[in-house]
């Protein structure tokens, strides 16, 4: 089995729910798609991060960081950059707190990040792109340079396209589509 399909097949036993939903963009579904218990288990971080550096190497990207805001793109981020480890070049993990502390650095970007470094944001899910849109933003006012977005599912309802509107590139690991249930909404 192709990592891809052992992906889809992993999402659909650990992350897909059926009921009915409001998203945290205010929209309704009848799925859900809750990454977490794909992305933070042993076999979720393995293919997620062979499959993202993939992904980014195949759009040309060479970042020094990759993260998004947490808590959704940080076990997605830390695959990616053990993935780089063992298939350089490297590329670190960094997380973007939804706001300060008011202690310590003060930092909104924490881990592996410094200023002027070339970047990957990430999702965990996009849907309207806002926490992306979020992450960018604070990566950017610390001074650090977004060469595009990764997501591993793009639930495909115009966040892909709202970030690349805004001049960010989107790669994505699976869609909605892909995993069946595009027909279903």
């Amino acid at each position: 089995m192709s990592d891809h399909a052992a992906l889809l097949r992993l999402l659909h036993d650990k992350s897909i729910r059926r009921g009915d939903f409001v998203l945290a963009s205010g929209q309704r579904s009848t799925y859900y798609i809750d990454a977490r218990p794909t992305t933070m288990s042993a076999a979720g971080l393995e293919l997620i991060g062979r499959l993202g550096l993939a992904a980014i190497r195949h759009a040309g990207w060479a970042p020094k960081g990759i993260g998004g805001l947490t808590m959704g793109a940080d076990p997605v981020a830390y695959a990616v950059a053990l993935a780089s480890r063992r298939a350089p070049p490297e590329c670190d993990a960094f997380t973007v707190r939804k706001e300060a502390k008011g202690h310590g650095t003060k930092r909104r970007v924490e881990g592996n990040f410094h200023p002027g470094d070339d970047v990957v944001v990430v999702e965990d899910v996009i849907t309207s792109g806002g926490s992306a849109r979020t992450a960018i933003t604070a990566v950017e006012e610390a001074g650090g340079r977004v060469l595009g977005v990764l997501a591993v599912v793009d639930r495909e309802e115009g966040g892909r396209a709202v970030l690349e509107g805004a001049g960010y590139p989107v790669v994505v690991i699976t869609t909605t589509t892909e995993l069946g249930l595009r027909t279903e909404d």
